[in-house]
């Protein structure tokens, strides 16, 4: 068995472990209304050639006994499926939401970096898994009916083995047409897996086109055709490559069923020949005819079973992956904790760093300190490579050469999650969490997220007091449209977020990119001179360093050192003044900018 393969065996066996222990006693019940419903349609066709056989030989007593059985075996056969299907959707449902699909949820978040999110592959396995954990606990109660379903086939065999042992190869019949299905269906999974980037593609054309955030530009430039027109195209891309490998399943399908039933009628002449010549009694024939329909059926029954688990496995393959590759990139080892303070600061040595799909260095050979307890301001640019330095220092990225050191210790050396609960940030594309507003502001510091203190001083180190009083029920409020919320503003969800980042009164680092970048000229200078108090207060309790990155010159004259990027490498570094008077680079920016306020 290959490695794959037995490690698709190894992952039912782990699902039927959790569905074990979320829910034994209806995971018995379940087995043993499928134990009973594989034997059934056996117990009916032996309680009905007794009957027949009983009653021809003139034991009416034992005839009505077989008869009551037959009653019984009946029932059961009715009555069985119906409770087998409906005991089967809870248990399994339950399982999945309840257990594998926040297993699946904690994949996704366990990666230190971000890295994994710009390769095709990875969004490839994840656009297959969308809402893919009811498919998987689905599919191992379908490979267990195949299992049963084997049985019951089995049993219906060997009846037809006490007529003649003739028939019993129409078994290996039935073994030929479930693995032509099989082949087919492996087409389909891998067809799904080929086309999940065309399938990626047209939702994500088609949610852009439905967005209030972006059918405005899109009605406004009048590319609405033109996007459906691509969304269209992606679509039926990836509709024409599955329907295709749809078709072609459907075709070794039917070819299985054709040669079973081939087979199969072969086998009900001989016995019909051997009723003929005394060779096998009525109950016999009845038997047969018995067997025949139901084992007609319980091929049929068995095919779509498998079609079904087959169909499972194609979320077999990308969830392993998926496991394969977090266990890959999971944090391994003992590390080591993030200081309590700040002595020396942070320094970047030789740091050189690409993004993945890229050619071009977006920083290259970078080497400055940031000195415990300063205030960093960090411009240039656009695309000049300051945000991704943030990037690096939160450990969403790691350098393709060189070392980030904190306090002399490689950053690399440092326990991922104790690092960045030890670092607070409002970045340029800040989230926009639509839940309630004390909500989307405690979680910049979720143990603390209830305490109303902490809430209270970061609305007002984000100058955010003014939109809480607007707000229909203050902190309460909850926010977006979509749930019959408020909707905010770009500068009030910038607030927000300025806020969510403010929860935090202990970092070692405090990152402000971009953070007035949606914020009028009042709101920025008021915000900018309260988190330079705040910087400052910091410095003096933690050491931290507080990094401002921003194009807009004058949120950072009061800055104790200004890096100024310019093609990923630092051009100059100083102060304002220093730099002002160096008459360089950032002297020109800064003139520009200057003369742009003062002529509004």
């Amino acid at each position: 068995m290959s490695s794959r393969r037995w490690s698709s065996v190894r992952l039912w066996g782990e699902l039927f472990a959790l569905s074990w222990r979320a829910d034994r006693p209806q995971v018995v019940m379940l087995l043993g209304l499928k134990l009973v419903s594989a034997c059934t349609t056996a117990a009916l066709a032996l309680s009905t050639r007794a009957v027949i056989d009983q009653a021809l030989a003139g034991h009416s007593t034992e005839a009505m006994v077989m008869a009551g059985c037959a009653a019984l075996a009946a029932a059961a056969t009715v009555l069985g499926p119906s409770l087998e299907t409906h005991l089967s959707v809870i248990v399994a449902d339950s399982v999945a939401q309840l257990h594998l699909e926040p297993r699946i949820q904690r994949f996704l978040a366990s990666v230190e970096t971000l890295e994994h999110l710009e390769h095709s592959d990875f969004l490839d396995r994840v656009t297959v898994l969308d809402h893919a954990s009811w498919k998987l606990t689905h599919g191992l109660w379908s490979v267990i009916d195949v299992v049963f379903a084997g049985l019951r086939l089995l049993l219906l065999m060997l009846l037809l083995g006490t007529v003649s042992p003739v028939l019993l190869p129409l078994l290996v019949a039935a073994g030929v047409a479930l693995a032509l299905d099989q082949h087919g269906q492996r087409g389909v999974a891998r067809a799904e897996t080929d086309t999940a980037e065309s399938f990626r593609l047209q939702r994500h054309l088609f949610t852009l086109a439905t967005q209030a955030a972006t059918s405005k530009e899109i009605w406004v430039a009048g590319v609405g055709g033109e996007l459906s027109r691509r969304q269209r195209a992606a679509w039926d891309e990836a509709v024409v490559r599955r329907t295709a490998a749809r078709l072609r399943s459907a075709g070794w399908r039917l070819g299985g069923w054709l040669m079973f039933s081939l087979c199969f009628t072969a086998g009900l002449v001989l016995v019909l020949r051997l009723a003929a010549t005394g060779r096998a009694s009525a109950g016999d024939v009845v038997l047969t005819l018995t067997v025949a329909v139901a084992l007609r059926d319980s091929v049929q029954s068995a095919l779509v079973r498998a079609g079904v688990a087959l169909n499972a496995g194609t979320y077999v393959e990308p969830y392993l992956w998926l496991r394969d590759y977090v266990a890959r990139h999971r944090q391994t080892g003992q590390r080591l904790p993030a200081p309590a303070v700040l002595r020396d600061g942070i320094a970047f040595e030789g740091v050189t760093f690409t993004y993945p799909g890229t050619a071009r260095p977006v920083l290259d050979d970078v080497s400055f300190h940031l000195a415990a307890g300063s205030v960093v301001a960090i411009v240039g640019e656009f695309g000049s490579g300051k945000t991704s330095l943030v990037k690096l220092l939160t450990k969403f990225y790691t350098p393709d050469a060189g070392t980030i050191r904190v306090d002399g210790t490689d950053l690399s050396d440092l326990d991922t999650e104790a690092w960045r609960s030890r670092c607070s940030a409002a970045f340029q594309d800040f989230g926009r969490f639509r839940i309630r507003f004390a909500e989307t502001v405690g979680l910049g510091d979720l143990p603390h997220a209830d305490a109303a203190g902490r809430l209270a001083d970061a609305v007002a180190a984000a100058d955010a007091d003014g939109l809480v009083r607007r707000l229909p029920n203050g902190m309460d409020t909850q926010l977006g449209r979509l749930f019959g919320g408020v909707e905010l503003s770009g500068g009030q969800w910038q607030k927000t977020a300025l806020a969510r980042a403010s929860m935090r009164q202990g970092p070692l680092l405090f990152v402000l990119d971009e953070p007035t970048a949606s914020l009028d000229a009042p709101s920025e200078g008021a915000i900018l001179e309260r988190y330079m108090v705040r910087a400052r207060e910091l410095a003096a309790r933690t050491g931290a360093v507080t990094m401002i990155v921003s194009h807009r010159f004058s949120t950072i004259a009061g800055a104790d050192q200004i890096l100024v990027f310019g093609a990923g490498r630092i051009m100059e570094a100083g102060t304002h003044a220093e730099l002002l008077a160096l008459g360089g680079r950032y002297a020109d920016l800064y003139g520009i900018q200057a003369r742009a306020y003062t002529a509004n």
